[in-house]
C-alpha cells in the first residue's frame, strides 16, 4: 500500500520535491513562530528533534533522490530565517564572523539550533531514501549492509544526544554528619511562575525557618545559580539562599520572548512578584535583598517602589550611573593604549567612539575584555581561589549540575541576547540624581581594587544617600564581586551587623 501511495510521487519527481520543500518550510516556520530564539527548553529541544527527523524520513520517501540531503535542510534553514528576521539579539541576528563574540553568537544560536534539528533530518532523509529504494526494487545504496553501518552509528549518536538533552538538572542535597539529607534543609531548583512565565530559582538552606535571602546576578543577562551554591555554602547555615535565573537568562532564557516586553520594569515587576512568592512560602514578612553588579541597579529600583518587602539591601559591585561609568572606562583605556603604546587598542577604542556604543554587544564585549587593564592589583583571600577552584566550575558556572544541557546553552546566549535588549534601556540611570533617599538600611560593600569608573561614582552616591540605615564596608582585597570573593567577611557581617540591625528578634543561637 505505501508502495502505491508514492509510485505517483516518484514517477512525478516534481510532485516529491514539492513535497519536501512543503513539509521542510512549514516545519520551519512552525518552530521559528513558537521558539522565536530557537529551541530554548529541553521539551523543545527534543520536539525540534523529533520533527526533524519526521521531515527528513518523509523528504527521503517523497524523492526517491540523494539531493533530498540537501534540499530539506536548505528549506528549513530558510523558513526559519525569514521567519525571525526581527527577532531581537545577536544569536539569531546577522551573522558575524569578525570576532570572538560574533562566532559564540552564531555557535548558540544558529549552531545550536542545527545540531537538534538538522541532524535528525538528514539522518530521516537518509533512512527514507533507503526504504524508498528498497521498495522500489532498487539495490540499496551502498549496495551491502554495510552501507547502514553510518546510518545506524548516526542513529546511536542521535539517541544518544536525545538522553543528553532529556537528563534533568540537579542540585546537591545539603548533608548532615551522617551523611544523610539534613532535616529541615531545603535544596530545590524550580520552575515559578513569575510575570506570565515560567522562570528557574535555586533554593538553598539548613532551615527553612532562617530568613531568607535573594540573590540578583549581574549581567543583563548573566546566569548564577552554581556559584552563590558553591561560594555562599555557609551561609546556608544562617539563611535560606535564593538565587534566581532572571527573565532571558539561564533556566529562564524561554521567558526573553517577546523580547517587546522585556524592561527595567518588567524585571522589577519580576522582582516583586519572586519576593511574594518567598514570603509566603516561608512565612516571612520580608527578606533580605543582595545585589551583584547590574543586580544592584535592579535591587535599588525594587527596593525604592517596595520598601516595604524588603528588610534591607546590600549591594556588592554597586552600580550607579551607567552611562558615566562606560565613558570613564573608555577614556581611561584610551590612555591606557596610549601610556602603554598599544596603537591597536586606542584605534579599537576610537573606531568605536565614546559610548554609548551602537554596536551592542560586541563593543561592550570587547571593552570587558579588557577591564583588567584597569583594575588595581589586588589578592583575593586564598580561603576564596581554593573554595573556587575546588568546585570545578568555570567562569559562567556552565558545568554546574543545576543547569541541564539545554540551559548550559541558554547560559551563555542568554547573556548575549538578553545584555543586548536590557542594556540600552538602563542608560539613563542615575542613583545620585533618581535614588538619593531609600526607605530601606542600605548597606554596600565596597572593593577598594574595583574599577574606579564604578567605585568613584557608588562611594559619592552613598556619602549622599539617605537611608534609615547605611554602612559601607571596604575591602583591599576585592573589586567587583565582593560578596563572593570575601564570602568569609560577608558571613560575619551578615551575622554580626546586618541582621541584629535589620531582624527583628534576631538571636544567633
Amino acid at each position: 500500500m505505501l508502495t502505491q501511495f508514492l509510485a505517483p510521487l516518484w514517477e512525478h519527481r516534481l510532485v516529491g520535491t514539492v513535497v519536501t520543500v512543503v513539509v521542510a518550510a512549514l516545519a520551519g516556520l512552525l518552530v521559528a513562530a513558537n521558539m522565536p530564539h530557537g529551541p530554548a527548553t529541553a521539551p523543545q529541544a527534543l520536539i525540534v528533534m523529533a520533527l526533524g527527523l519526521i521531515v527528513g524520513l518523509t523528504a527521503g520517501l517523497a524523492t526517491r533522490s540523494r539531493w533530498v540531503l540537501l534540499l530539506a535542510p536548505l528549506t528549513y534553514v530558510l523558513a526559519v530565517e525569514f521567519a525571525q528576521r526581527g527577532v531581537a539579539g545577536p544569536t539569531v541576528g546577522a551573522i558575524r564572523l569578525d570576532g570572538t563574540f560574533g562566532i559564540l553568537a552564531l555557535i548558540l544560536g544558529r549552531g545550536f539550533h542545527g545540531l537538534v534539528g538538522l541532524l535528525p533530518m538528514l539522518l530521516g532523509a537518509a533512512s527514507g531514501l533507503r526504504v524508498a529504494r528498497a521498495l522500489a526494487g532498487e539495490p540499496a545504496w551502498p549496495y551491502s549492509l554495510v552501507g547502514w553501518l553510518p546510518m545506524g552509528l548516526a542513529g546511536l549518536a542521535l539517541l544518544a544526544l536525545a538522553v543528553a538533552v532529556a537528563l534533568p538538572a540537579r542540585t546537591p542535597p545539603i548533608l548532615a554528619a551522617d551523611g544523610r539529607p539534613l532535616a529541615g534543609s531545603i535544596a530545590e531548583i524550580a520552575m515559578v511562575p513569575i510575570g506570565g512565565a515560567e522562570q528557574g530559582v535555586l533554593i538553598r538552606g539548613h532551615n527553612t525557618a532562617n530568613p531568607v535571602l535573594l540573590y540578583l546576578a549581574g549581567g543583563p543577562g548573566q546566569s548564577s545559580l552554581p556559584h552563590p551554591r558553591v561560594i555562599f555554602e555557609d551561609l546556608e547555615r544562617d539563611f535560606t539562599i535564593v538565587s534566581w535565573d532572571q527573565r532571558g537568562t539561564g533556566k529562564s532564557y524561554a521567558a526573553l520572548d517577546p523580547t517587546a516586553g522585556l524592561t527595567p520594569e518588567r524585571a522589577v515587576a519580576d522582582t516583586i512578584e519572586l519576593t511574594d512568592y518567598l514570603r509566603q512560602r516561608f512565612d516571612e514578612d520580608k527578606v533580605y535583598l543582595l545585589g551583584e553588579s547590574y543586580g544592584t541597579i535592579l535591587g535599588v529600583l525594587t527596593v525604592q517602589q517596595r520598601p516595604d518587602l524588603y528588610h534591607a539591601f546590600i549591594g556588592s559591585g554597586q552600580m550607579v550611573n551607567v552611562a558615566e561609568t562606560d565613558r570613564r572606562i573608555y577614556h581611561g583605556l584610551l590612555a591606557n593604549a596610549e601610556q602603554t603604546g598599544d596603537t591597536k587598542l586606542a584605534a579599537t577604542m576610537r573606531a568605536y567612539g565614546e559610548p554609548p556604543y551602537a554596536d551592542i554587544p560586541f563593543a561592550n564585549g570587547f571593552v570587558m575584555t579588557q577591564y583588567d587593564r584597569l583594575y588595581k592589583p589586588y589578592t583575593p583571600p586564598q580561603s576564596y581561589i581554593e573554595r573556587g577552584a575546588s568546585s570545578g566550575l568555570d567562569q559562567f558556572g556552565v558545568l554546574g549540575s543545576e543547569y541541564s544541557l539545554v540551559e548550559k546553552v541558554n547560559v551563555l546566549r542568554g547573556l548575549i541576547d538578553t545584555f543586548t535588549v536590557l542594556y540600552p534601556q538602563i542608560q539613563d540611570i542615575d542613583f545620585k540624581r533618581d535614588a538619593a533617599k531609600l526607605d530601606v538600611p542600605v548597606y554596600v560593600l565596597d572593593g577598594q581594587a574595583e574599577l574606579a569608573a564604578r567605585r568613584d561614582l557608588a562611594l559619592e552616591w552613598f556619602a549622599l544617600l539617605d537611608a534609615p540605615q547605611k554602612r559601607v564596608f571596604s575591602f583591599e582585597n576585592a573589586a567587583h564581586a565582593v560578596a563572593f570573593e570575601q564570602y568569609e567577611a560577608f558571613h560575619r557581617i551578615l551575622l554580626e551587623v546586618i541582621l541584629p540591625e535589620t531582624y527583628p528578634g534576631w538571636s544567633k543561637t
